[in-house]
């Protein structure tokens, strides 16, 4: 073990720290070394998100200490930026293991520098914070949560006046200000306690009315109100306002899994609560089958990733990708406005850079214009600031299983996703179809697109040097074919140029830097990699395409794109 992390634990023995975080550290000294030092050998990060870690003792996890350092740089950057106005923040949380006691440091800690603090009264889905955050008209909030990753990690995610997670300058700024609290002696912990308000009922009311207003059909829904829906909220937030949601929109058959129906930080009926896994999902499918549903729906701890399940043409229930369902949604917000007479001449959607391009080809054959940013809700919600007064925003979302629907939320947003989603179900029921028909439908008119993500987890000390070491690997030494294609384009998010490898012409790309690497091949496929902003992983996307002239040649064209994913991967040893 280094001197410096020696150093950092002899500071929590002897510091202003709790006798109980103290008595874990000695065990850990004397059974576990290994785990202190990955305790303590660096700082928890405060990336451009906020902090996302294992829970612990030690400066690199989760804890009361971490929080409160992190909250009282976040408190000090805001108070120079707001010198002359009294300071308003929201704080939520989510169903993990101690969220509420990290957002009731994180209230206390704001309110003892003075700021007026709004905390709900209990856990809330995180797009509710970034609603309320522009509602009450507050400079910034944070939510407590980790989102989608294994019981054992915490988070913190902090927000700007506008609802949106922090972006450039604020971003970096806030990390300045977090690293130069160097000691628990820097907080102020207490004293502020009668600046803290409660927020409930009345927020969730205009929440749900909010999203109500998004509806496009909602006398379709009226005639097709028994539309038989399953909900999972896989132990998180969900349960607290999309039950409520639903029966707003006008559907009365609604089947909530109630075995994932309890808030539980232990999530004790899944490995990993994320409603892009079939295993995470496998309870909803059955009680789907079962029931014979039209739809199954899934959201993450927080609320702000959705999972969708549908009957396919064979009458298998199946899980939609990410890129599937935010197509579906951005067909339906496009077309269904265009079919009702109210879209606008400068209606416009926006996506990320590693989300299908099929969603550039449905906004292109309607005449909408669509703009690609960097992979993260708060890039969409940076964008849509800018042209606000200049365009019509509709849709924003990303193969992540996210989706921003309409302007008051500005992250994105499961619980309005969910009943938009059932919304497009109950519109295709009463045409006699399903959403699978209507995605196979969309493959024949703007071309069949299929996608894939792999993600290597690589933990420990070591892990972040070997992702890098990867990433450089590729963007020192790029190949030249990829499954016997040539590379024709090499696009650097890093270095912002892209590069025809053919005639060695290059170009800025008008994005802010971003680790990110993409390969576009001379067949049209792409490929993406991407170290992961929140977790110790590397991430490959994977894009291929082809034409489909029937509905009878679905399956031949499914199994012929999958093969060449499958064949791009193995010729990429991934």
């Amino acid at each position: 073990m280094n001197q410096e992390t020696l150093q950092k634990i002899q500071i929590w023995l002897e510091g202003n720290y709790d006798d109980d975080t103290k008595k874990i550290i000695q065990q850990l000294q004397n059974e576990n070394p290994a785990d202190l030092e990955d305790s303590f050998y660096k700082n928890l990060e405060f990336g451009t998100g906020g902090l996302r870690g294992i829970m612990g003792v030690g400066s690199n996890r989760m804890n009361k200490y971490t929080v409160g350092m992190a909250t009282q740089g976040f408190a000090n950057y805001l108070k120079k930026v707001y010198r002359d106005e009294e300071i308003k923040v929201v704080i939520g949380h989510d169903s993990r293991n101690n969220s509420r006691f990290f957002a009731e440091t994180t209230a206390n800690v704001f309110a003892a520098n003075g700021c007026k603090v709004f905390l709900f009264e209990d856990l809330r889905p995180t797009p509710e914070l970034s609603y309320a955050i522009r509602t009450l008209g507050c400079h910034a909030g944070v939510v407590c949560t980790a989102s989608h990753n294994p019981k054992e990690y915490n988070g913190y995610k902090a927000y700007w006046n506008d609802g949106s997670q922090l972006v450039p300058p604020h971003d970096k700024n806030v990390i300045k200000e977090v690293e130069a609290i160097a000691n628990v002696d820097d907080v102020k912990w207490s004293g502020g306690e009668t600046n803290i308000s409660m927020l409930g009922k009345e927020m969730d009311e205009a929440y749900i009315d909010m999203i109500k207003s998004l509806s496009v059909y909602p006398e379709i829904i009226a005639k097709q109100n028994d539309l038989k829906i399953v909900y999972t909220p896989i132990h998180g937030t969900g349960i607290t306002v999309m039950p409520q949601t639903l029966a707003a929109f006008g559907f009365t058959n609604v089947t909530i899994v109630e075995e994932q129906a309890k808030p539980d930080g232990n999530f004790p009926t899944v490995a990993y609560p994320n409603p892009e896994e079939r295993e995470t999902m496998s309870m909803g499918l059955q009680k789907a089958k079962d029931l014979d549903a039209d739809i199954l729906l899934g959201t993450d701890p927080d609320s702000d990733r959705v999972g969708i399940g549908v009957k396919n043409h064979k009458g298998e229930w199946v899980l939609m990708n990410g890129n599937q369902t935010a197509v579906l949604a951005f067909a339906y917000m496009i077309e269904a406005r265009k079919a009702k007479g109210i879209a606008e001449p400068n209606d416009m959607v926006i996506s990320t850079i590693v989300t299908t391009d099929m969603i550039d080809e449905v906004a292109k054959q309607n005449g909408v214009a669509c703009y690609n940013v960097l992979t993260g809700f708060k890039w969409i919600a940076s964008l849509l600031k800018e042209k606000e007064g200049k365009e019509n925003y509709i849709i924003g979302g990303e193969e992540s299983f996210g989706l921003m629907i309409g302007d008051k939320v500005r992250d994105k947003d499961a619980v309005s996703a969910v009943a938009l989603l059932c919304e497009m179900a109950a519109v295709e029921k009463e045409k006699g179809k399903s959403l699978f028909d209507k995605m196979i439908e969309m493959y024949l008119q703007y071309g069949f697109y299929l996608e894939s993500l792999i993600s290597i987890t690589k933990k420990g000390m070591n892990g972040s040097k070997e992702i890098a070491a990867m990433m450089e690997g590729y963007r020192a030494n790029p190949p030249s074919t990829i499954n016997n294609s040539k590379v024709v384009e090499l696009l650097d998010y890093e270095m912002q140029t892209g590069k025809n490898l053919f005639t060695g012409e290059t170009w800025a790309i008008d994005l802010p830097k971003s680790n990110v690497l993409q390969f576009i091949l001379a067949d049209g496929s792409k490929i993406s990699a991407r170290p992961s902003g929140t977790e110790p992983k590397i991430k490959f996307y994977f894009s291929v395409q082809t034409k489909l002239n029937s509905k009878e040649e679905f399956d031949t064209k499914y199994a012929e794109l999958e093969d060449k994913i499958k064949a791009i991967q193995a010729d990429m040893n991934l």
